[in-house]
């Protein structure tokens, strides 16, 4: 399935809330397709990009492992349907929405939470997906960077 097509199916289940445990096995999923998004990146996108798509797919590895929770269905990741990318902008676009998302949810369940594990769990949870938007930003702006030099190498 195409990586804008998933992310926006985990943003759909992320904004539908439920209960704490319901959110945060949609917040792992969503980890685990920035993870599987930055590997791809890595492996197969612009090569500018690797070096950030790498730091993507560990910070989002991170998250998950700071959250230590498996989906609760016994079927497998949604990351693990991911069959393209399509358009890096358009997917890199998405997929910061869904991190900010993500922090959103964190931020609620942490104000919630009832033990300190819980709560500092995700607070760190919180930051990787901070850090791992900032890395989907820092792409962001280097694809810019290089569609804004194309026009000028034509023109020399």
């Amino acid at each position: 399935m195409d990586a804008v097509r998933l992310i926006v199916t985990s943003r759909r289940a992320l904004a539908a809330g439920g209960e704490v445990p319901d959110l945060l096995t949609e917040v792992w999923q969503a980890q685990a397709l920035a993870q599987a998004i930055g590997s791809r990146l890595a492996l197969a996108g612009p090569p500018h990009l690797r070096g950030e798509a790498t730091g993507l797919a560990d910070l989002a590895g991170h998250g998950i492992g700071v959250l230590d929770r498996a989906p609760l269905d016994s079927g497998e990741p949604r990351a693990a349907r991911l069959t393209e990318l399509g358009d890096t902008r358009a997917c890199l676009m998405h997929l910061g929405g869904l991190l900010g998302d993500v922090g959103i949810a964190l931020v609620g369940i942490a104000c919630a939470a009832d033990d300190e594990a819980t709560y500092w769990s995700c607070v760190e949870a919180i930051d990787a997906a901070d850090e791992a938007r900032d890395r989907v930003r820092d792409m962001l702006r280097k694809l810019a960077e290089g569609e804004a030099a194309l026009p000028r190498r034509e023109a020399g």
